[in-house]
């Protein structure tokens, strides 16, 4: 568990390695220090709150985005809310040195959000 990072919304672990490999579990566009204000609204806000929470997991490991190789995306309104996710998405990151992804619709996801990620690192 990371110190500064949200509060789980079920029981699991921010983050779990092994041999070198980092396994990110999928964060919420939850406010860290915060857990009950109401997430922000809109894809694009859901989706940068989302980052900045798996920015702090990454850095309570000494770790950042340029160390993201593989990353699962999880959208409620697919068709409605891809190309304004991917706009914000990008924009985390390096051009040119995106990590791999796969992006997939859901039926819901916990707390009612729009969005959720899920990541994939490698320790340097």
């Amino acid at each position: 568990m990371i110190a500064s990072g949200p509060r789980p919304v079920a029981p699991f672990s921010h983050a779990v390695e092994a041999d070198g490999w980092v396994f990110l579990t999928g964060q919420m566009p939850t406010y860290p220090g915060e857990p009950d204000r109401p997430l922000p609204e809109g894809i694009e806000a859901q989706t940068a709150r989302v980052m900045e929470n798996l920015k702090l997991v990454l850095g309570g490991l000494d770790l950042g985005l340029q160390n993201v190789t593989f990353v699962r995306i999880y959208l409620t309104h697919f068709d409605r809310d891809y190309a304004a996710m991917n706009a914000t998405y990008k924009a985390f990151f390096e051009e040119g040195k995106l990590p791999g992804r796969t992006t997939i619709g859901v039926s819901g996801l916990a707390v009612g959000a729009l969005v959720e990620i899920d990541m994939i690192a490698r320790r340097p």
